[in-house]
């Protein structure tokens, strides 16, 4: 669905997203088709086979690359949000380049043989024994099964049926693909070729990923130490009011972490706050980093919403969160940890001036 929170389609949005992504991936091929013969080795024979599977091959990876940075620059910089909105359409698109890939290769390299080409892919090359000398090819082989995996169930039908946290678990695996295809490459290509290029390039995605994923881990990890001032009660700290009203943005939430259960997400609708729990009904998303448009709170992956006041989405849809109470006392604004069952309506808070 879309901020307006129509059921998953072709909306605008999703029809420029999809453009972009087939017009990058139509210009890379392009580019590398003109510009690859120049940077293979001169002593590596090149013929137009091995020129489409190097840039089938290569484009397959920078995508899975920018599918994984998608989700800690958003975290680190806001901006990177809409980059999320349609991050399945991504991956789809990566695995049909995987596939084409992988086609090409086997065509061109175990298509000419006596032995039907998956069983030359599997067993040309037994050298389990050696690291360096280990058949990539399987490595390859088994990315690809992955992303087929992923791919296939990335439709919501998937999600109700396996439940989010099995298909949470089931597209994590992502990171193992990404892993595999870099043995792949390292064990493959760089094995036959001396050029720098490649180690460069490779090493280079290894660590800006790893070095994203750290500086997000890092902001959240912070944000989780720390711990809000509690009441007698146990009510915890959003802020004061004073201090809400002066850095908190219409529409937006502060996040409140308890010493246990899920985070809070405050959010600031014009005059008034209010608290909803931080984990999205539809894929376990991060509430809190989206903002309410159109009066309700818009997750940041893929735009399923809920009122803020009761936590439910707008009909036709029934999906429910659960909500929090929330308090003003001596300046400041209090949230209560144990949540509400999911639906439940709490008054919104006024909170427009610093007095009462």
């Amino acid at each position: 669905m879309n901020a307006g929170f129509r059921a998953v389609q072709w909306n605008n949005h999703k029809r420029r997203y999809d453009m972009l992504l087939v017009v990058g991936i139509l210009l890379y091929l392009t580019g590398f088709s003109l510009l690859g013969p120049l940077l293979l080795p001169s002593d590596h024979p090149v013929t137009p086979e091995i020129v489409r599977t190097r840039a089938l091959g290569s484009c397959g990876l920078l995508m899975l690359v920018l599918i994984l940075a998608i989700g800690p620059l958003a975290r680190l910089d806001r901006r990177f949000l809409p980059l999320l909105y349609n991050r399945r359409h991504f991956g789809v698109a990566t695995c049909l380049v995987a596939l084409a890939h992988a086609w090409s290769a086997i065509d061109w390299y175990h298509g000419l043989g006596r032995l039907p080409p998956l069983v030359s892919l599997l067993f040309s090359n037994a050298n389990y024994g050696s690291f360096l000398g280990f058949p990539f090819e399987l490595l390859g082989l088994a990315a690809l099964v992955i992303l087929v995996v992923m791919a296939v169930t990335s439709h919501d039908f998937w999600l109700a049926f396996l439940t989010p946290p099995v298909w949470k678990a089931i597209h994590m695996a992502v990171y193992a693909a990404f892993g595999l295809l870099v043995l792949h490459v390292a064990l493959g290509v760089m094995q036959a070729e001396r050029s720098p290029i490649v180690p460069i390039l490779l090493g280079g995605a290894v660590l800006m990923l790893g070095g994203l994923h750290i500086a997000a881990a890092g902001r959240e990890r912070a944000t989780d130490e720390r711990a809000p001032t509690a009441d007698a009660h146990g009510w915890l700290m959003v802020g004061t009011i004073d201090e809400l009203l002066a850095s908190l943005p219409d529409g937006q939430a502060r996040i409140v972490v308890p010493q246990s259960g899920e985070r809070i997400a405050v959010f600031r609708n014009g005059g008034t706050l209010s608290a909803i729990v931080n984990v999205c009904a539809h894929q376990n998303g991060p509430l809190g980093e989206g903002r309410i448009i159109d009066g309700c709170v818009t997750c940041p992956w893929h735009g399923f919403q809920f009122r803020p006041e009761d936590g439910c989405a707008p009909a036709p849809f029934t999906d429910k969160i659960a909500t929090y109470r929330l308090k003003r006392e001596a300046g400041a604004v209090l949230v209560d940890p144990s949540p509400l069952p999911p639906g439940t309506r709490v008054e919104p808070l006024e909170f427009g001036t610093s007095h009462g």
